[in-house]
């Protein structure tokens, strides 16, 4: 395996998913969906890189819409025919029901529409919940389902009946950033929700360890405020939205390129933690999540980045984080 890097590889991830995304979009109007309205950095890295694609092929959505604002009659006034995207993730499966009863709605309620599922991570633990999107997929007949690493796609491929493609995370399409100036040595950004790996490993002196899910509510306050000023000089809803997502999309994006450049390494078991620190250049060391989908992305597309350690836990991980540093440490 060649070293590769973050400038090489982040610009070769980015055309093979402009490749890939090419190939496979329907003509005509289309809508966004699923807009990821929460404090999850990663889903918010991956929407603006939705976008960015988007926006580069002259497509911007003329629908957009979170779950919880989704109205299936507006969409069809405002797409006539054209193809409904379901925003990418690794939500696809058992471990995030709300998003995977959309997703099964959608393939209900809009049948014979072309459907294209953004790159997704797959994982059921269920079989009964497999067979039943299965069914949905077979029943809608157009649906077209994007995944990020071989263990999806073997997945995919035995248990669904459509097009299905191998492609990079949507959040490369944002290229290469600007990192900010570090102040700890090593900074661990892990899991604290239901996809964390058991592991409470002591932490060395050195190491700072945080989450991104936590926000800074006195901030989302001050861009709630200024985002309701902007409407009125917004007069279309949809163009309202279109601004409000794209703005809290940016800020939280924003947030987690501060974090991570907190560090002068990185110790993380997110994938967009890893995904963010290649388009900053940082050095990190990767560990896993609990069913396997940031090692999967890891081996299938970013394993040759020259700053990349891997680690099996995170004891390891802390000790290889801070010997990697130790020669900065004597030169400096």
């Amino acid at each position: 395996m060649t070293n590769k890097t973050a400038d090489q590889l982040v610009g070769e991830l980015a055309q093979r998913f402009a490749q890939v995304l090419d190939g496979v979009l329907p003509p005509g109007k289309l809508a966004l969906v699923d807009f990821p309205d929460h404090s999850n950095v990663g889903d918010s890295a991956i929407w603006l890189g939705e976008m960015a694609y988007l926006r580069q092929r002259g497509r911007l959505p003329a629908y957009y819409s979170a779950i919880a604002d989704f109205d299936d009659a507006a969409c069809r006034a405002a797409i006539g025919g054209g193809p409904i995207l379901i925003h990418g993730g690794g939500n696809m499966g058992t471990l995030w029901p709300k998003h995977e009863a959309f997703r099964l709605h959608l393939l209900r309620a809009h049948r014979g529409r072309p459907i294209v599922q953004m790159p997704e991570s797959i994982h059921y633990a269920d079989p009964a919940a497999a067979k039943e999107m299965a069914e949905a997929i077979r029943s809608h007949g157009r649906f077209t389902l994007l995944v990020r690493d071989a263990r999806s796609l073997a997945f995919a491929q035995a248990h669904f009946d459509c097009p299905i493609h191998l492609c990079p995370d949507a959040a490369l399409m944002l290229g290469r950033q600007q990192r900010s100036p570090a102040a700890v040595p090593v900074f661990a950004l892990l899991r604290t929700d239901h996809e964390r790996a058991a592991d409470d490993a002591a932490l060395p002196t050195g190491v700072v360890v945080d989450d991104w899910l936590e926000e800074d509510s006195a901030q989302k306050r001050k861009l709630r405020l200024s985002l309701k000023l902007g409407k009125l000089f917004i007069r279309d809803p949809m163009a309202q939205r279109a601004v409000r997502q794209r703005r809290l999309a940016e800020w939280r994006f924003q947030r987690g390129l501060a974090m991570l450049s907190s560090g002068e390494l990185v110790v993380t078991d997110r994938l967009h933690a890893h995904i963010l620190s290649l388009l900053l250049d940082i050095p990190h060391v990767l560990l896993d999540n609990s069913y396997g989908k940031v090692a999967g992305f890891a081996d299938q597309w970013t394993g040759d980045y020259s700053g990349l350690l891997r680690a099996t836990s995170r004891a390891e991980a802390f000790a290889t984080a801070l010997a990697r540093r130790a020669p900065q440490m004597v030169t400096g």
